[in-house]
């Protein structure tokens, strides 16, 4: 009797059979037998929400931050709007409220301009967002 011709160490004739059993293993694993696909999703439900930020509140936040820069005098306080992240009619809320914080800050101190300009970015920022958003261009 002779030897059945081997490749790879494999005998030709068991080659079907390890072929069968090679491709059973790869589409086990495809069906969800533990693979990525098999993770268990949360539902929806128990997932956090994003997290967003009003116009508005962005607005009085970017305001009241760069106001107190500018109101300090440190080195960011030369940036101009653009590269504070404010819009124009942002910058204008920011110029009106300093003007009004340097004034509050030479009459009543620092704490009472910081207070100001909490107040007037809030109310400012409000009234420009009121309506969703201002109109005329992403820069207005």
């Amino acid at each position: 009797m002779r030897p059945s011709p081997r490749r790879y160490g494999v005998p030709l004739g068991y080659l079907p059979a390890y072929a069968l059993v090679f491709a059973t293993a790869l589409t086990g694993c495809a069906d969800g037998g533990g693979g990525a696909d098999a993770r268990p999703t949360a539902p929806a439900a128990t997932r956090p929400a994003p997290r967003t930020t009003a116009p508005g509140d962005l607005c009085a936040r970017l305001v009241t931050h760069w106001a107190r820069v500018v109101l300090d005098g440190g080195a960011q306080a030369e940036l101009d709007y653009q590269a504070m992240g404010l819009s124009g009619g942002q910058y204008d809320i920011l110029r009106a409220v300093v003007d009004a914080a340097r004034a509050e800050e030479r009459a009543h101190g620092p704490a009472a301009a910081g207070k100001l300009i909490a107040a007037q970015a809030d109310r400012r920022c409000a009234d420009r967002y009121r309506d969703g958003g201002p109109t005329g261009g992403p820069w207005q």
